[in-house]
């Protein structure tokens, strides 16, 4: 991939050698590193990035490393600072404290998404506190115990671990030290992403999905695309082989299991579990709800267990050469500035405090033996997450796999001591989330001392930077998960006359949330049904003072409704990953599930990997709808046109650093942050209807050709702009 953003200045060749290390910066020289300005602006942007991130990673799962369009959006605001106020430009060190800080965001981002939202799913709200907590805990954990293992890592093994991601970022920023590096490709993707959503999602000047459902003669089977262009970008920057695998299992999903599915079920005159109403009467959303959300997070769990079984040899031997490497690996007493840590009196009382507070925080119901896990698996994941995304990169990093694992093995323990009550399930969830968050920040840390130690950075102010942005996102993220959930949460009003819920059953108090609040101010009952009763669906209800149920709560993410009782369209999220952590608690624990739909879907995944194909990326297609996979298709053909019609052969880190990634990046972060706006404005129902255009453009609204057309159209804006026609850049 061609890189516009670069000029024939050429960069300083990065020694990756331990002994003949040289950095771009000498240990001799001591620029302004760790300033003030540098820390917020990385702390504001990892919010940024934090929050788009957690919006994808609730959509479709995935999400795409910060640290690189972070370090050219530093680049290019401390220019225009120098600029427009006449101060001197931020060195190189201060930028690389601006992308330090700001990668935090989007690791927490992954763990939070990852886990946290199977409390919903299982039937549990999902507690600020609680969220905030674990976020924080799992963040400072996994940066602390990566602090002893950086001259192990980093330095003693700079030759055979790489670190894609550092070492990319680190020659985007010494590109931009010597002035050609601009982010007019990220701020250009970022708002041509933002206003593209803003228009459909907003206010609905064209369609969010076109659709097309085949009829009679292939009942259940129908095309969709999402127009979102966050999906377009996650499609380019995954490539093209995996957006092709994600979009296969939509198909299978889409026009395999649901027409066969109507096809076979039409003329049954009885319910098939889990449903309670006739195949027949079902519509496809129906169908995927009550059969193929199984049969996919069947699939996503054997999936990620294959993932995790495969990565096995690969996890043993990081642990093993990772804890032997911890020898001498703490570089004490040395003097060069560029090998300075944060002292280990800081991890040990630091991971002394955290282990604490896991274990008394009323908020996590944590007894010792969890608190211990958590420190087990926590201080083995950060090794084998530092050390993989040394060797094969942030985004091949099973950080999934890791989380099933801890899971499994945590879900087996209180399975065999008799903790399978709901408080046990909260605790089991909050050893993974903590771990998962761990173990993402502790590869992403690594990924950051890498950059660190090409350029010549100081290492214990890179470590201070990032438990800043760590800390900073941790309480914003929590914030902004409950926010998206309620938005799209959805209190529909249902009557049961002869219904009676018996007050033994009842659980805590609650008021309607979202933008249901201002219809109903009452106070109800929780009622949580495991299994329906008669042609009452489970789910969790809200129950009046006689004991009636007045409201079925839908969550906003992984809910089934997606219309409210005012006839307002909600997008739900599906959140694929946070529903395999679900089915992992559920199945061992409560052994209440569908378990001839799961076998399916483990089945579909075992044939895809005796076929020679990677299972998990098809996995998470098959539950997604096709609708959300179709676009990061469309993403992945566009790399591969740019790629084919390219006139010479680019490196890989060309290629990760290239035009069309920082623009996909671009579209990444202004498509979710307009989708998490949007969702904040729909709490205010006079502010929705003003917003609707629907009847002013008339027509267009409605026409899947407009739609599509108008996707098509930012399909060529991101071609020309990664095959360099567009916003080429000159050293400035």
């Amino acid at each position: 991939m061609a890189m516009p953003e670069r000029t024939a200045v050429a960069a300083t060749p990065i020694s990756s050698d331990a002994d003949t290390h040289q950095p771009f910066i000498p240990a001799s020289d001591s620029p302004p590193e760790l300033t003030a300005l540098p820390l917020v602006i990385g702390a504001l942007l990892g919010i940024v990035f934090g929050a788009s991130s957690l919006y994808l990673v609730l959509k479709v799962g995935l999400t795409v490393s910060a640290s690189i369009p972070v370090a050219v959006l530093s680049i290019t605001i401390f220019r225009a600072f120098s600029k427009a106020f006449g101060v001197r430009r931020a060195t190189i060190l201060e930028n690389n404290i601006v992308q330090t800080a700001g990668s935090a965001g989007e690791s927490i981002a992954f763990g939070v998404g990852v886990t946290m939202p199977a409390l919903l799913i299982l039937g549990y709200n999902l507690e600020l506190t609680r969220v905030i907590l674990v976020s924080v805990l799992g963040g400072l954990l996994g940066i602390l115990m990566m602090i002893p293992l950086r001259r192990a890592l980093i330095v003693k093994e700079a030759k055979t671990l790489i670190y894609p991601e550092g070492t990319a970022c680190a020659e985007v920023l010494i590109v931009g030290e010597k002035g050609g590096t601009t982010a007019k490709t990220v701020f250009a993707g970022f708002f041509a992403g933002g206003l593209f959503k803003f228009l459909y999602s907003g206010f609905h000047l064209w369609k969010e999905v076109a659709e097309r459902e085949f009829g009679k003669w292939f009942d259940g089977g129908a095309l969709s695309v999402e127009v979102a262009p966050e999906l377009m970008g996650v499609g380019y920057i995954i490539g093209t082989r995996i957006s092709f695998i994600m979009c296969a299992g939509g198909v299978l999903s889409s026009l395999v299991l649901i027409p066969a599915i109507k096809l076979f079920g039409s003329g049954l005159d009885h319910p098939i579990y889990p449903a309670t109403t006739l195949i027949r009467d079902m519509s496809i959303g129906d169908i995927w709800h009550n059969y193929v959300l199984y049969i996919g997070a069947g699939a996503v769990a054997a999936g990620g267990i294959i993932s995790l079984v495969q990565s096995l040899p690969t996890i043993v031997r990081g642990a093993m050469e990772g804890i032997k490497s911890l020898s001498g690996g703490v570089g004490a007493g040395t003097t060069l500035r560029t090998d300075r840590d944060l002292p280990l009196s800081v991890v040990l009382l630091g991971s002394l405090g955290l282990v604490a507070v896991i274990w008394i925080a009323p908020t996590l119901n944590m007894n010792i033996l969890g608190a211990l896990l958590i420190v087990a698996f926590g201080f083995l994941f950060v090794i084998v997450s530092s050390r993989l995304t040394g060797e094969i990169g942030s985004s091949s990093n099973p950080i999934s796999g890791m989380t099933v694992a801890t899971l499994l093995l945590t879900s087996l323990i209180f399975l065999a001591l008799g903790w399978v009550s709901a408080p046990y399930k909260l605790t089991a969830l909050s050893v993974a989330a903590i771990v998962c968050i761990a173990a993402s920040n502790g590869g992403t840390t690594s990924q950051d001392l890498k950059t660190g130690y090409l350029i010549g950075a100081t290492p214990r102010h890179q470590q201070v930077a990032i438990l800043v942005g760590a800390l900073t996102s941790a309480l914003v993220i929590g914030s902004v998960l409950l926010y998206l959930n309620d938005s799209a949460t959805i209190f529909h009003h249902v009557d049961y006359p002869a219904f009676t819920a018996d007050a033994s059953q009842l659980g805590e108090t609650e008021h309607l949330r979202g933008p249901d609040a201002a219809r109903d101010s009452g106070e109800y009952r929780v009622l949580r049904l495991d299994a329906p009763v008669g042609n009452i669906a489970k789910g969790k209800y809200l129950v009046d003072g006689n004991g009636k149920l007045a409201y079925l709560e839908d969550p906003g993410i992984n809910g089934t409704l997606d219309t409210r009782d005012n006839g307002l369209k909600v997008q739900k999220f599906k959140a694929p990953k946070a529903m395999l952590m679900s089915f992992i608690i559920d199945g061992i624990m409560s052994q209440k599930l569908p378990w001839g739909l799961v076998l399916l879907g483990a089945f579909i995944a075992i044939v895809l990997e005796m076929s020679g194909i990677s299972a998990l990326p098809f996995a998470v297609g098959v539950y997604l709808p096709l609708s959300s996979s179709s676009p990061i298709l469309v993403g992945g053909l566009i790399r591969f046109l740019v790629e084919k019609t390219s006139p010479r052969k680019v490196s890989d880190a060309e290629a990760e650093t290239g035009p069309g990634v920082l623009v996909s990046s671009g579209l990444i972060a202004g498509g979710a942050i307009a989708g998490t706006v949007i969702a904040f404005l729909a709490f205010s129902e006079k502010i929705t209807n003003s917003m609707d255009l629907t009847k002013a453009v008339g027509w267009i609204a409605d026409s899947d050709a407009v739609a599509l057309g108008l996707f098509v159209a930012l399909g060529v804006f991101l071609f020309a702009v990664g095959r360099g026609f567009l916003l080429k850049t000159t050293e400035s």
